[in-house]
């Protein structure tokens, strides 16, 4: 899918577009995604600043939906864990930049190039106009090289148990 039209459709996406999530930017391979989150009066929480969960919300979907267009359809990609900082209140405007490295894409298909899971972690930085850090958000992915013989997506949970 082209980039242009996939930042459309995921920009009209109700769960993004209801909170004024918006993906600005999408490189055309897939490797980069700015996005932003305009302060607006849906989205205020009760001391008129950004609301933690509206900036939490806006690092979800990327780096899955980026290792998906990235690796193909080989692989099986999902969230695993996230936790926030909040820093500083958000009291304008703020932004996050999401970035794949070719180093990183080459360390993903390494350590899962014998079928192991591979737990990848990214560090987002959520900042405002003034480019002032509002948060930092820690995401772990799941990502796991399928068989060729494979059944339908086995969700990460789980596998998690089933390895325990």
């Amino acid at each position: 899918m082209k980039a242009r039209y996939f930042r459309w459709l995921v920009n009209c996406w109700p769960p993004l577009l209801f909170t004024g999530i918006k993906a600005v930017d999408v490189s055309d391979d897939y490797r980069e995604i700015n996005v932003t989150l305009k302060l607006r009066w849906y989205n205020r929480n009760y001391v008129a600043v950004q609301y933690g969960g509206s900036l939490f919300s806006m690092t979800d979907p990327w780096y899955m939906l980026m290792l998906m267009h990235v690796l193909g359809k080989d692989y099986y990609v999902w969230d695993k864990t996230a936790e926030i900082d909040y820093i500083k209140p958000g009291k304008t405007h703020v932004f996050a930049r999401f970035k794949l490295t070719q180093e990183i894409i080459d360390d993903i298909k390494l350590k899962t190039a014998n079928g192991e899971k591979y737990l990848p972690e990214f560090l987002i930085e959520i900042r405002d106009e003034n480019k002032e850090l509002i948060a930092k958000v820690k995401r772990i992915l799941y990502v796991k090289l399928k068989s060729k013989t494979s059944s339908p997506q086995p969700s990460p949970i789980k596998v998690e148990e089933e390895n325990s």
